[in-house]
This record gives structure tokens, C-alpha cells and sequence, in this order.
């Protein structure tokens, strides 16, 4: 096994850990640093689908308390049904869209420009919104929301599927447009990264099985590792971070760095793949 492939996989694995729940798209940064280390072909692409898994582990992890007391409730806790129910109906809208777009969308939209695009609207978005929602939120806790809360919340979600987007930032500026506060979009984002991440990591390996082998564990095992490790401390982070901050910093992160890709491109400073 190749050093330097090894490296690329750390590299992008840390890339995914600290930027998958932060309102900031970790597709659009994978995309990005994939190109600019050279590792975007289709094998490539199965690896930043299946590092995300690392990510969602981390979650699991941080959570693992509040998994494991709802799913032991199910059977006598109408809090924990709910719980399962909410992340269930937030489930849908995306998993039915990324099967029915899912291909047409990485065949036109996986390329560097697209994405700086869409990390612009999704910052001007994000600004917005946060201007719009200093009122008091009307759902405070997660386990105050009702299925009305998640569906909608699912249809936020499915945006995500335009590369650059961003999932936890459709997931949590939209949950504070519907009413959520910013902790409990937030910690409900995380939630609901579990399911999708998990079927999206299973789904694409399955659907690109032939391209893998055995000589591809290292890399991959090194890239979740990374993205497991940097995932935990982010989630820490976050959670700390939100309690006394808005979104705002990463509105205007998204808005620099797309116009940086843009100038890139513009200029012919960095040849991105089309």
C-alpha cells in the first residue's frame, strides 16, 4: 500500500469528520480536496460515501446513552417510539429523492463549480434565516417534536442532495425556520444523520461492490478512523459552540470560500474537472 495513498485518506477523512455537521457540507469540501489530491475517480467517490460512516460513529458514540435508553423503551416508551417514529418520517423525503435523482444529480453536479455555487446560496440562505428566527422557538427539546416537525425536516434535508448544500445546515437552518431551537435542530440533525448516513454508505458500496478488493481496507479503515476522531471533537465543539453563538461565521465561511473556487476557476488558476 502506497504511503502517500494512505495520507490522502487520512487527510480526507479529517476533511469529513470536522465538516460533516457543521453547516458547512462535507460533500462539497470532499469534492474539493478530492480533486485537489488527485483521488476523484469512481473509487474514489465510493470512499467518500463510506467515510461517513466514521462520522456517523461518532455520533453513536457521543449519544450512545440516549440510543440505547430509546431503543430498550420501545416497547413501554411513548417518548422513545416517537423519537424512532421522527427520525423515521425525517428519513423518507431524502432516501425516496437521492433514489429516484441520486445518479442524475453526481452525473451533472459533483464538479467544483456547481459546488461553489451552492456553498454561496447556501450562506446567503443561512444569514436569512438568522435574521428571521430571533423570536423564541416554539419546539425547545427534541423530544417535544411532533411527526409534522420531522416530515418538514425531511423535506429540508433533501436540498442536501445538491452537492455543497450541506445536510446538517439544510437540517438545521430548516428546523429553526419551522420553529425548532438552534440546540434542538441541531441535536435532532445529528439524530438523523445515523439513518442516512447508514443507507447511503451501504447502498453505494453494494451499487460499486465490483470496484472494490481487499488491498482497499487500510485505505478506507484509515479514512474512517480520521473521520471518526475529528467527528467527535467537532460534535463536542458545536454543541458548546451554539449555546452562546449563531451560524453566522459559517454563512460567511461558505460565501468566501465559494467565491475563492469561483476566482479559481474564473482564472484558470485551478483546472477543476468538469
Amino acid at each position: 500500500m502506497e504511503p502517500l495513498l494512505l495520507l490522502k485518506a487520512l487527510i480526507l477523512g479529517v476533511v469529513e469528520g470536522l465538516t460533516e455537521f457543521l453547516p458547512i457540507s462535507s460533500t462539497g469540501h470532499l469534492i474539493i480536496a478530492s480533486q485537489l489530491l488527485g483521488f476523484h475517480d469512481e473509487k474514489g467517490k465510493v470512499f467518500e460515501v463510506s467515510i461517513q460512516t466514521g462520522a456517523m460513529l461518532a455520533i453513536i458514540w457521543e449519544y450512545r446513552e440516549r440510543f440505547a435508553r430509546a431503543l430498550f423503551g420501545l416497547g413501554h416508551d411513548p417518548m422513545a417510539r416517537r423519537f424512532f417514529l421522527n427520525l423515521a418520517v425525517a428519513f423518507v423525503p431524502a432516501a425516496v429523492l437521492g433514489l429516484a435523482f441520486g445518479g442524475f444529480i453526481k452525473a451533472q453536479l459533483f464538479y467544483a463549480v456547481p459546488v461553489a455555487v451552492a456553498f454561496i446560496v447556501g450562506g446567503v440562505i443561512i444569514l436569512v434565516v438568522e435574521r428571521r428566527t430571533r423570536r423564541r422557538a416554539r419546539v425547545e427539546n427534541v423530544d417535544d417534536m411532533t411527526w409534522t416537525d420531522a416530515l418538514k425536516i425531511g423535506i429540508a434535508q433533501s436540498f442536501a442532495l445538491i452537492p455543497g448544500t450541506s445536510r446538517s445546515g439544510a437540517t438545521i437552518i430548516g428546523g429553526m425556520l419551522f420553529g425548532l431551537s438552534r440546540r434542538a435542530a441541531t441535536e435532532f440533525s445529528f439524530f438523523l444523520a445515523v439513518p442516512t448516513l447508514i443507507a447511503a454508505g451501504i447502498y453505494d458500496l453494494y451499487k460499486h461492490r465490483d470496484l472494490l478488493s481487499v488491498a482497499d481496507v487500510p485505505v478506507f479503515g484509515v479514512g474512517l478512523v480520521a473521520a471518526f476522531l475529528s467527528a467527535f471533537v467537532c460534535v463536542r465543539w458545536l454543541i458548546r459552540y451554539i449555546a452562546t453563538h449563531d451560524f453566522t461565521i459559517f454563512a460567511w465561511y461558505r460565501i468566501v470560500f465559494g467565491i475563492i473556487v469561483l476566482a479559481t476557476a474564473y482564472t484558470g488558476l485551478i483546472v477543476w474537472a468538469q
